[in-house]
């Protein structure tokens, strides 16, 4: 009778094993196999939040299978408190083994919404973006002009306020003015500033900042970032160029940066200008004549009077030789590769084509027919504007 419960016993105790070593497998598999989400979303591990409430969540939007494989995975690989504030992009199909690993990781959030604070040339706007899972991609959601415009309704809801990230973004061709005083709108920044930089020295780019992110410490980081783009073009720049220091390609780099906004130009108008140089020709742009006229405060808003062509100043390239003695904007990377990779050409002139870009030539008279060819276009769009407005 002994021996018979004993073998029972055993029987079974062999049954339970054989089945937990099942269970186990299949929680496994579970654990670290396709997910059921269908199409990717973005979630959001709210602050505090614990894995239970976690884990829930993943399963009420679709994500896992079971909350408490989840909870059991996290317990055992040592993960159930390391949980991370923020909105993720989780793809379809994740594993309950990856959508822990991206909610536990750290570093920046991969989705969610996005304030761009922008800095431009001619104006100041804010602009506010929501990524959509489904393109991976960001959805302008609103745009407004801080200083003369109410903020959007959509500011005010706690809800899309939840994980806003904040981004400061110099437009390429900036002057130090026009950032100094883009900062200074930015309310949502922090701290005084004491001087504007020195021309030049601050790199076009986009930034991470938070709300009390001190102005100060914005301008470092720009102008760190800006030093070591000009050292990294200098260091791999073309041989024969005639600046004897990177200063002074950063100068001809500013001028290319106002004179064309079509990156694939850059190269072939920094070549125009080093090609004037290196036959003892005037520069002769009108940035740089701008410019000593604003001193880089604002934007001239209107064309170069005859009198402010023939005035002499250290920024009228039509009347002193070589180039002005500072740069004229903040160009970005694209620029200062240009001035010191320029194109090898032989054109040493260039005018507006009517497309955006230029029409380059390399003799004065070729230069002539494009400037006719640009008049006629430029008289047949006043034309196209002064019957529009009568409409």
């Amino acid at each position: 009778m002994a021996k018979s419960l004993a073998s029972n016993a055993l029987t079974l105790l062999i049954v339970i094993l054989i089945g937990f070593a099942s269970f186990l497998g299949w929680a496994q598999g579970q654990y670290r196999g396709a997910g059921p989400l269908a199409q990717p979303i973005c979630f959001e591990v709210k602050q505090g939040a614990n894995l239970t409430r976690v884990s829930q969540d993943l399963a009420d939007r679709g994500v896992i299978s079971s909350p408490q494989i989840f909870r059991i995975g996290a317990r055992y690989s040592n993960r159930a408190d390391d949980l991370k504030f923020g909105s993720y992009l989780l793809p379809s199909g994740i594993s309950m083994q990856n959508a822990l690993a991206t909610l536990t990781d750290g570093g920046p959030s991969s989705c969610g919404r996005e304030m761009n604070f922008r800095i431009g040339v001619n104006a100041v706007d804010i602009v506010l973006r929501e990524l959509d899972p489904l393109t991976n991609e960001f959805k302008e959601v609103a745009k407004y002009d801080p200083a003369s415009e109410a903020a959007p309704a959509i500011l005010a809801d706690p809800a899309w306020n939840i994980d806003l990230r904040m981004r400061v973004t110099l437009a390429e061709g900036v002057t130090s003015w026009q950032v100094v005083q883009g900062l200074k709108a930015a309310d949502f920044l922090d701290g005084d500033i004491a001087d504007i930089p020195p021309e030049g020295s601050l790199a076009p780019d986009s930034y991470a900042v938070e709300v009390g992110t001190k102005r100060g410490d914005i301008l470092a980081d720009m102008a760190a970032r800006q030093e070591k783009t000009l050292a990294e073009a200098w260091a791999a720049r073309a041989e024969g160029l005639p600046y004897a220091t990177p200063y002074e390609a950063l100068i001809m780099a500013s001028i290319v940066e106002k004179e064309t906004g079509i990156a694939a130009e850059r190269k072939q108008v920094a070549s125009v200008f080093l090609n004037r140089i290196a036959q003892g020709m005037k520069l002769q742009t009108d940035p740089t004549v701008i410019y000593g006229v604003t001193n880089g405060q604002g934007v001239l808003g209107r064309g170069l009077r005859r009198s402010e062509l023939d005035r002499e100043t250290p920024y009228n390239t039509y009347i002193i030789d070589g180039m002005p003695p500072t740069p004229i904007a903040n160009p970005g990377r694209a620029s200062i590769e240009a001035a010191l990779n320029p194109d090898s050409t032989d054109y040493l002139f260039f005018v507006a084509d009517g497309t955006g870009g230029h029409a380059f030539a390399t003799t004065l008279r070729d230069h002539n027919k494009n400037v006719e060819a640009w008049r006629k276009i430029e008289a047949e769009m006043a034309k196209e504007a002064e019957e529009k407005a009568k409409e």
